[in-house]
């Protein structure tokens, strides 16, 4: 049977749709025809409706996080329960949700003590979307969504209020509630704080905002482009420091009464800022690392300094998130008009668009491109 898009075969078991895949390292992405099993136990089948394109996806491609190549690519989805299988109580055909890539197990030592936003057995579907040729496809961040539909574990979807626009809801399931949760969640910012956030890209614009959400008193946005630097203004850093002019590290001791900053967020991924982030904090401050790194990096620091400064030094995976606690209640908050989502949405394209974007991407021209299905 020829494929057609949205077409099954004539079993009626098998989706054929267009997607976007990283066929080798390194080598440009393309748009091909993918085929998504229906859903087994457990599982749901979304037809997307957008997808962030998140640095993540541009790691995957250059096979900075594996080599489990071919990829689907994209995960930082919303769209529409198409169809859902045995065993599935929590979401339904016709429940807009969006996608998260944590779906915690409820079973593992984290989950019973009472913290599953460390779960450690977090799962995805079983079943396997493929090339025509049967080549399985390896999912990104299990999910795989630059795809006009996706199968993933039920879990993994959240349901949320349909009035919420797909572009704007589906920035929830990676780089927003990552430097959202990084503040708010794995940092605990609260009124009168001082907040320093070095790397002013989406994840760190999202950190600034949710600093300014929980009330946080100083925030300083440091970066080495200024159009990021005047981006962060939007989202309430009340001072920037351009780091190509001056040494971060005494700026934000400096707009700190000398002391250094209550939480400082990381949110590049490489030593030399972490080491700017562990010094800019004050004695017993905390710091939040969000930036993910390469497996090559390296960091040294003075044993005496880790022990004399004290405070916290905490990874934020996902921003520490809930996807049920957490996803419901930001797109209420944007709702009501008092979290500014959309300023994140630089502009809107069609799958054979992420190339470009992973260009405007890398040089800093955008916030988030979102992928329109």
């Amino acid at each position: 049977m020829a494929y057609r898009s949205g077409m099954q075969d004539d079993s009626g078991m098998t989706t054929s749709v267009r997607g976007v895949i990283a066929r080798a390292k390194g080598e440009p992405v393309e748009v091909t025809t993918v085929l998504v099993p229906e859903p087994g136990p457990g599982e749901a089948r979304v037809r997307v409706q957008a997808c962030g394109v998140c640095h993540t996806d541009l790691h995957y491609r250059e096979g900075g996080i594996g080599e489990d190549f071919p990829y689907l690519l994209g995960h930082e989805a919303a769209g529409v329960v198409e169809s859902a299988g045995a065993g599935v109580t929590g979401v339904a055909p016709g429940d807009f949700v969006i996608l998260n890539w944590r779906a915690v197990c409820g079973q593992c030592r984290a989950c019973k003590r009472g913290r599953p936003w460390y779960c450690f057995a977090t799962h995805n579907a079983l079943q396997k979307m493929t090339l025509e040729d049967g080549t399985p496809l390896s999912p990104a961040l299990g999910i795989g969504a630059f795809v006009e539909q996706t199968l993933v574990a039920a879990g993994q979807c959240t349901k949320v209020d349909p009035a919420v626009p797909p572009e704007v809801a589906g920035l929830l399931g990676c780089g927003v509630m990552a430097g959202l949760g990084a503040a708010i969640n794995t940092g605990g910012v609260s009124r009168g704080d001082s907040v320093a956030v070095i790397g002013c890209g989406g994840v760190g614009d999202a950190a600034v905002l949710g600093a300014y959400l929980a009330g946080a008193h100083t925030i300083i946005a440091v970066d080495v482009d200024p159009r990021k630097l005047e981006w962060a203004r939007q989202f309430g850093a009340t001072h920037v420091i351009n780091s190509r002019e001056a040494d971060p590290v005494a700026e934000i001791q400096a707009l700190t009464g000398g002391n250094g900053a209550d939480v400082v967020i990381e949110a590049v991924g490489r030593p030399e800022t972490y080491r700017q982030a562990f010094y800019a904090r004050d004695l017993a401050g905390t710091l939040v690392q969000v930036g993910v790194p390469t497996p090559d990096m390296r960091i040294e620091l003075p044993l005496l300094d880790l022990f004399g400064r004290g405070g916290a030094l905490r990874s934020s995976w996902y921003g520490d998130c809930l996807p049920e606690r957490d996803f419901p209640m930001l797109t209420g908050l944007y709702l009501q008009g008092r979290l500014p989502l959309e300023k994140f949405v630089s502009e809107t394209i069609a799958l054979d668009g992420i190339e470009d974007a992973f260009a405007k991407m890398e040089r800093g021209e955008v916030l988030r491109s979102v992928v329109k299905l």
